[in-house]
């Protein structure tokens, strides 16, 4: 069964609840998603370390019930 968007972004925030979440569905399947993550939780990490944050958030489903994922990731600018 796909995933909606609201879930996905639920279980980003979740994890990171600071982070500003945009998701938008790429397909139209609910399979095939797109994610624009910025978290402070991000500064200093590598982007592959900030992926596996989100994967790790997104609890196993990726491969599953969430197909695909187009990841953005950043920290935000610095004041």
């Amino acid at each position: 069964m796909p995933m909606d968007a609201r879930e996905i972004e639920e279980l980003i925030r979740d994890a990171l609840p600071d982070a500003t979440v945009t998701i938008r569905d790429l397909a139209g399947d609910g399979d095939h998603y797109a994610a624009v993550v910025v978290s402070e939780s991000f500064r200093g990490k590598s982007r592959v370390q900030q992926h596996q944050i989100v994967y790790q958030a997104l609890r196993g489903q990726m491969g599953g019930a969430l197909h695909a994922l187009a990841l953005q990731t950043s920290a935000p600018p610095q004041a």
